[in-house]
């Protein structure tokens, strides 16, 4: 057996949020740590939302109010294991710390899984907006070739080093913050009652459409947990962290559930099922023409790229945490300009296989995307709450009484509200989503196997020597032992 040490920054390391990474290379502060979670929450996602919402009626908006009230608690159970669990990682590193290695792995594979499957979704939806300009017959060809295009663009963004990607984020999330925050605004005033058609329009039971809508709107907060996975490139993480997660979720929040009254409101039902670029819509009738429409397009295709350059740095960081805990494959490790190039370029790749298979095969390619992501999600989210919850009951029990209950309440909403996600995202996402973290079962096994281990391998706090495993120790004497009897002689 071989030595295993975990990776966690010492006391010295605080500054730098990173064990072995000097303070100030490679880092950014509050500001970008906040533009990193809006940028990736707010992609084209929230403005293909009204789309996919459409078919349920007004009542998916009461969906997407107990969705935000979820992703609140999430954002608050983040900020505080980053204050307990220190380095890069997020979901993966609170459940390895809590569970193990084995539920380390699969939090790490399943959200590597849900990162290169939700830039597939964004970029479709993108293209729509990219279409509003430019192929506007919808040419499934055509539409392949622009997705590419979006899909590499962040890529070759991400691989020029951290420092362009900071700056690149913080650009694209104030461009499209703005349009936005005036749709949830001044839109507001556009509206026209009848254009929201019928509370319940799928027929079903209430509890079902908000369910099935609440599976949906949850992809619009994906990417919460963003400062938290690259916990080890923040400067002050244990202080920044928690509060980027906590100040953009407020902020996206916001500008989510005014923006999608607006476009429930300013445009007819039926057309809104249809399509391609429901924001564009909105804006053509609150101002009439075309102009307004196409200038929120131009905003969504910044906005795309923006999350796209963020999920891009993000679906390789946490694969690349894990790397270095040996518990993902070795190349994923690797970085060239401070970047993790291999996981980058793989997991771009992946998305591009996706979103062409996705074109030519499935009818509805944005919803199908947006389930797949969000089952793969919620996984990672369920250990997260629950390793909070784990810990509060087991450790946190020195802390004030009021403080823990109030700190097992969100905890304990955030996990329910995790849970719920998964059922109401549908049989049919569930099976995927299950086959696909199934997949990862062989990695494991040859990622332990090649090590010659066997069982959990111990991990050292945070400011404790490493030491060896027992294969490494010399023997010590011991008793010997009568076989018939069972006790020492």
């Amino acid at each position: 057996m071989t030595e295993k040490v975990n990776n966690a920054p010492t006391e010295d390391d605080t500054t730098s949020g990173s064990p072995g990474r000097t303070p100030g290379k490679g880092m950014f502060g509050l500001p970008t740590a906040t533009a990193l979670v809006i940028g990736s929450v707010i992609g084209t996602g929230v403005f293909a939302l009204p789309t996919a919402l459409a078919p349920y009626g007004p009542i998916s908006l009461v969906a997407f109010v107990l969705v935000t009230v979820g992703a609140l608690a999430l954002a608050f159970t983040f900020g505080a294991l980053s204050k307990r669990v220190r380095g890069s990682g997020g979901p993966y590193v609170y459940a390895r710390d809590a569970f193990g290695d084995f539920a380390g792995f699969l939090n790490a594979w399943s959200y590597w899984i849900t990162a290169w499957a939700g830039n597939a979704a964004i970029v479709v939806a993108w293209v729509g907006y990219v279409e509003v300009f430019w192929n506007t017959g919808h040419a499934k060809a055509w539409s392949i070739v622009i997705a590419m295009v979006g899909l590499w663009i962040p890529a070759v963004i991400n691989l020029s080093g951290v420092r362009n990607m900071a700056v690149t984020q913080i650009v694209t999330t104030v461009l499209k913050f703005v349009p936005l925050l005036f749709m949830a605004t001044v839109g507001l005033l556009f509206i026209k009652a009848h254009n929201f058609g019928a509370f319940n329009a799928g027929g079903t039971s209430a509890g079902s459409a908000i369910s099935a809508a609440a599976a949906i709107a949850l992809f619009s907060y994906l990417g919460i947990e963003t400062a938290s996975v690259a916990a080890g490139r923040v400067r002050d993480p244990q202080r920044n962290v928690g509060r980027a997660t906590i100040l953009g979720t407020v902020g996206c929040a916001v500008v989510y559930i005014l923006g999608t009254v607006t476009v429930f409101g300013t445009v007819s039902n039926a057309a809104l099922q249809k399509s391609a670029a429901p924001f564009t819509d909105s804006a053509d009738a609150i101002f009439g023409g075309r102009w307004a429409g196409q200038a929120v397009a131009v905003a969504a295709i910044v906005s795309g790229l923006g999350a796209l350059i963020g999920w891009t740095l993000i679906v390789a960081e946490m694969p690349m945490a894990a790397a270095k805990d040996r518990l993902f494959p070795a190349a994923f490790g690797r970085t060239r300009k401070g970047v993790p190039a291999f996981g980058i370029v793989s997991s771009t790749l992946l998305a591009s296989v996706l979103t062409a298979v996705s074109y030519s095969q499935f009818e509805k390619v944005f919803t199908t995307l947006v389930l797949l992501s969000v089952v793969t999600a919620v996984i990672p989210y369920i250990f997260s709450a629950g390793a909070q919850l784990y810990w509060l009951l087991t450790r946190g029990r020195q802390t004030r009484w009021p403080h823990l209950l109030r700190d097992c309440g969100v905890s304990a909403v955030a996990l329910a509200f995790s849970f719920w996600s998964l059922a109401g995202s549908g049989y049919q996402a569930v099976y995927y989503g299950l086959f696909c973290l199934l997949l990862g079962l062989p990695v494991y096994i040859w990622l332990k196997a090649a090590r010659n281990e066997y069982g959990e391998t111990p991990v050292i706090p945070a400011g404790e020597p490493s030491w060896t495993l027992a294969a490494d120790v010399p023997p010590q004497p011991v008793a010997p032992v009568d076989p018939l009897v069972g006790h020492t002689t």
